[in-house]
């Protein structure tokens, strides 16, 4: 991770907003001590009530067993072929 001073990161913002989409840390500094992280941000998908609906709906149907014209597979049968 490396580190930076609050001046830099206030001058190349947006190259460092770039830098961060790309994998990259950094620690800014302000008088040579740490005052922040800047770290990409992760979405929890699990916090979004439509992707957690969707999510269960997918498992129930999985559970219960789906249709494959005619021929019905559940999740155990899937691992089984």
């Amino acid at each position: 991770m490396e580190t930076i001073s609050l001046t830099t990161a206030k001058r190349n913002f947006s190259k460092l907003i770039r830098d961060v989409e790309n994998g990259e840390n950094f620690v800014i500094t302000r008088y040579g001590r740490p005052v922040a992280q800047l770290t990409q941000y992760k979405l929890d998908k699990t916090t979004n009530p439509d992707w957690l609906a969707a999510y269960e709906r997918m498992n129930a149907i999985l559970d219960e067993g789906a249709s494959l014209g005619g021929l019905r597979v559940t999740r155990d049968e899937l691992y089984d072929r």
